[in-house]
Order: C-alpha cells, then structure tokens, then sequence
C-alpha cells in the first residue's frame, strides 16, 4: 500500500526519499482467514460483458480459474471438468461492490441490541475497529449477495468526529469476521461533518456543539497523531497507542480516508485540513453537494461515493440535485471518481438500480451514458476509493474471479442477478435453492 513522508522530514524541508518514509501499522493482530470456497473451472460463453474499465465486449466469454479472471474474449475454449453456462442475451459484470454500509454493525432484526456502529463515548474514538463489531449472521449479507454485492467496506457510524476504523469484506457465509476479512485490503478511517457529531455532543452539553467544534476537535486529534508519528522515527519510540496509531497511518496513507460531509463548504474545509495535516482523503460520503467542488475534487483525486436521489431528511441533506453523481463522473474532463453507494441494507440489494436512476436523469438531460461507463460507478471507482483495485472491481486477466451473470442490462428496473461468483466460486443461484445462502439466524424462522 502507498506511504507517506514522514511529517517530521516534511516539516524540517527535509527531501522525500525512501528513508523518510515510515510505516506505521505492524502486522494485522486480527488477520484474514478467508479461504476461497473451491470450484472448477467456469466458462461463461456468449455474454454481453462489462469489463469495468470503460470497455463492453458484445458475445464475449470470461473464464474463471483457480479462484481468478483467466481469460476474456471470444471463442474460448472450455478446460476439461469446467463448468459451461450459456450466457446468450444476458449481462455479465464484475461483482458490485459497496464502499459505504453498516451490514453486520447495524444488522437486522434492527434491535438495540444489535447497535454496535457508534461508539458515542467520545468524539474522537479512532481506536475502536469496525470489524469487532461485525456480526456475520445478519441476514442483510445474504439478500445484498442476491443482488450482486460481492465486497463491501463495512464502516462505523457517523456520531462521531472520527469514528474507528472500517473493514473490507467479502460477502460469503461465515461463523466469524475474520473468514470474511478481504485479504491484504487496507483498513479505511470514518470521519464525519456537520450535523451528526455536533448534534449527539452538543445535546449532552459537550463540545462539540458547532460546526467550529467539530473542526477544532479533527485538529487537536490530528496534532496529537503527528506528534506520534514524529516520535516513531526515535530510538525509543512511544508507547503503542491506538488512537494515535489509526490516525498516524491516514496520514501515511496506510489507512484509507472516508469523510461523511454533505455540504460543500464544509468539504472544502475538510481539504484544507487533509493539506494541513498531508493527509489523502479517498471519498466524500454522500455529499449531495459535491456537485458545487466537483472540479476540486477531480483535481485532488477524491471520489465522491454518492446517492442516486436520497436528499432532504435534514437541514444539511437540503440543497440536492438529481446530476449530482452525474457532475462528478464528469469534472475535470471526464476524470472525476463518482461512487453509487447504499448505506442502507434495502439500498445495497439494489445498487445496480440506483445507478440506473442517474443514467436516466443523465437521459433526461440530453446526455447518453453508456452501461459500459456506468457499471463503474459500482465496481471499479469503489474498488479505487477502497484500495483494492488491484485485485477487484474489474474483470481483467488475473484479478479475483467476483462476477455477476444478469438477465438483461443491469441498469434496468427489471434486471435481476442470476448467478454470482466469489472467487470463482458459484456462491448464489437465483434458480437453484440450494445456492441461495441463509443465515444461521434465519434458519427454521421463514414462517415468522
């Protein structure tokens, strides 16, 4: 994953070279288990493809082998024992990937119980971690499986300042977080803006209680984590803490940076901090204004993981348009990153229909979208904000084999998944029971 220079050497003018470069994060104390569920080899032949790069193959075939995208083309030859599906007038995909929901932390039956996304004990509570909050039995994996979702960035809530870190997964049945863990996909840090975090602090007589508070709280935590970062380079180095440590490894750019901010003034404040502290920031969760800094944030190289048309539930969610994604994917000469995501476990079954909003407001606005283009706005720009574009989001030659077979174009409001793959592996089946995953806690419950 990319480093940083350390700040001390920045801050002394000192030249960036391999030797000021630090990692801060050790090895993953709770490490990935996930091991590939086993499968032949599959061809699927005659398909309409979407890469996930811009590119649409017509009657195209994607092999699938040890686990991986083995070939793309026509004409492809079936290995001996594969299994051949006939993909004739149906859509293949790379698998849909989320980089915004709280499956597992929040998950159903939506209990009190149950609530583990908040840590709302301080506003700063950069040492708690997502993944152990993550209860692989919520039903919610299974029905965002049946509607193509293979990764997801799972995330703590938004009460807070700073709020721990998140977890990418893969969404496979499991008996603990760790067999779902994605592996070597770096951790992301959960920020918010504006209203949340003022609103659960100030209502307690606590700061903070304005938007002031809220951007002297991200610099006085901030202060204290390069002064950490600083000290790592002694010969006693300080004492492992991990408030410190999470935020030191943003600024390294070990740890992904996702900041909920819906307004535009106050994503601007939140680049100014990222310049202050040399800090990347991947995305701008839900900004329905970030259609106002679409150009800074193209230049900056900062997605925008956005929704299709969810706006107005409160004052900062007021000034929405519905172009919003579609001003982002199109700043600064067609280079922006704009993200459809759910946070929400109704959304993301439908993640593909969401996008289909924004390619038919994009209709109705004189502008044509091709589904080639459009795909990429749920695999392979989440894939980039979520820092696992190396191995997801596309299917190219060698990277997981995570794909989606639908019925017609998946832009439309009767597309359904069919068959979805993991790792080459046939995880769901809408025509086969048998391989349609129920969770434990489900299990004996279909009558209630």
């Amino acid at each position: 994953m990319p480093l940083r220079p350390l700040a001390l050497a920045l801050a002394l003018g000192l030249a960036a070279s391999a030797q000021d470069k630090v990692t801060v994060l050790n090895e993953d104390p709770y490490p990935s288990t996930y091991q590939p569920v086993a499968s032949a080899a599959t061809l699927i032949r005659n398909a309409t493809v979407l890469v996930g790069d811009g590119t649409r193959l017509d009657n195209a075939d994607v092999l699938l082998r040890d686990g991986r995208v083995a070939r793309v083309g026509s004409g492809l030859d079936a290995p001996s024992g594969a299994t051949v599906i006939d993909g004739t007038g149906r859509w293949l995909t790379p698998g849909l990937i989320d980089v915004h929901s709280h499956l597992g932390v929040y998950p159903s039956p939506g209990l009190a119980a149950h609530n583990d996304g908040n840590e709302m004990t301080n506003p700063v509570t950069s040492q708690v971690w997502a993944e152990h909050g993550v209860w692989p039995q919520d039903p919610g994996f299974a029905t965002a499986l049946a509607g193509g979702v293979t990764s997801m960035l799972i995330l703590p809530g938004s009460a807070n300042l700073i709020g721990g870190r998140g977890v990418v997964l893969k969404n496979v049945p499991a008996e603990g977080y760790q067999q779902m863990k994605f592996p070597n996909a770096p951790w992301s840090l959960k920020m918010a803006c504006g209203e949340n975090p003022k609103r659960v602090y100030g209502s307690q007589g606590t700061a903070p209680m304005t938007r002031m508070g809220n951007v002297a709280g991200y610099r006085n935590a901030l202060i204290d984590a390069r002064e950490y970062l600083e000290k790592l380079g002694d010969k006693d180095p300080p004492k492992q803490d991990l408030r410190l440590e999470t935020l030191a490894a943003a600024m390294t750019g070990e740890i992904q940076v996702q900041i909920h901010c819906y307004r535009s003034d106050e994503m601007i404040i939140m680049m100014d901090l990222a310049r202050e502290f040399d800090m990347p920031i991947a995305a701008f969760h839900h900004g329905v204004e970030a259609y106002k800094i679409a150009e800074p944030m193209a230049r900056a190289g900062i997605c925008g993981a956005l929704w299709a048309d969810w706006w107005g539930f409160k004052a900062e969610a007021y000034d929405s348009i519905q172009e919003n994604i579609l001003v982002v994917d199109r700043a600064n000469g067609g280079k922006g990153c704009a993200i459809v995501h759910s946070d929400s476990p109704e959304g993301i079954q439908r993640l593909n229909q969401e996008a289909g909003k924004v390619v038919g407001t994009a209709r109705r606005a004189g502008i044509d979208v091709t589904p080639e283009h459009a795909i990429r706005w749920v695999t392979q720009n989440p894939a980039r904000a979520m820092g696992i574009l190396e191995q997801a989001g596309t299917l190219e030659r060698g990277k997981m084999g995570d794909a989606v077979l639908w019925n017609q174009n998946p832009f439309s409001v009767y597309a359904k998944a069919e068959k979805v793959w993991i790792d080459g592996a046939l995880l769901f089946d809408r025509n086969d029971p048998a391989r349609q995953p129920v969770s434990d806690f489900m299990l004996g419950q279909e009558g209630l």
